[in-house]
């Protein structure tokens, strides 16, 4: 099997921002920006990223 510099990222494509992506889709249906940015450790602007993120999917 071949080995190149992105074989690493499939395994953990689920992180992004260190935010378990699961975990952030949960909270955001119940949760403001600024809780979840306090819940998962965050800042404001890294939640607006992967919301704007989820949109484009």
């Amino acid at each position: 099997m071949r080995y190149n510099e992105k074989h690493p990222y499939g395994q953990v494509d689920q992180f992004i921002y260190g935010v378990d992506f699961h975990r952030f889709t949960e909270l955001e249906g119940k949760s403001n920006s600024m809780e979840i940015a306090e819940e998962l450790g965050v800042s404001l602007r890294d939640v607006k990223k992967l919301k704007e993120k989820l949109n484009r999917s």
